[in-house]
């Protein structure tokens, strides 16, 4: 596990109608940075969305719908956890999970079958000056995104 990566497992409330899943709450203990704004991402079959993170805030994310290859990366050179990947699979037909990074981590994802509907949640409101962005095929970060595996 990554320092500071949060990972939590969704209950689903399902009858005959469908179902309700609660996605984070204030009370959460992974939730005490804060809301900052709430946003929706669309992402297109095959697609890869690479890598992102914050300087100062932290990130929640949700797979709606479609399918989504997900990992994490500890960008931060000063933690026990640097250059540590974690790699997950969202989304239609697997296990519902809400995700968060903190400051310095960068996540990425490719779109597996889709398209694929991405909720997030931000501690801060949007400010350019405060996002990472590391192109999806960094060597040092090293990932094969048409390899599910790695």
């Amino acid at each position: 596990m990554i320092e500071g990566v949060q990972i939590k497992d969704l209950v689903s409330h399902e009858d005959e109608r469908g179902f309700f899943r609660e996605l984070i709450r204030n009370t959460d203990g992974f939730f005490t940075p804060g809301f900052g704004q709430l946003s929706h991402s669309l992402v297109r079959p095959g697609i890869v969305k690479a890598w992102h993170g914050h300087v100062r805030q932290y990130q929640w994310t949700y797979v709606i719908s479609g399918v989504l290859s997900v990992v994490i990366y500890d960008a931060r050179e000063d933690s026990r956890t640097y250059k540590e990947k974690i790699h997950l699979v969202l989304g239609d037909g697997q296990k519902a999970l809400v995700y968060g990074i903190p400051p310095g981590v960068v996540h990425g994802y490719r779109c597996m079958s889709g398209p694929a509907h991405v909720l997030y949640v931000t501690s801060g409101v949007y400010d350019p000056e405060e996002e990472i962005q590391i192109p999806h095929d960094d060597k040092s970060i090293s990932h094969d995104w048409n390899d599910s595996r790695d």
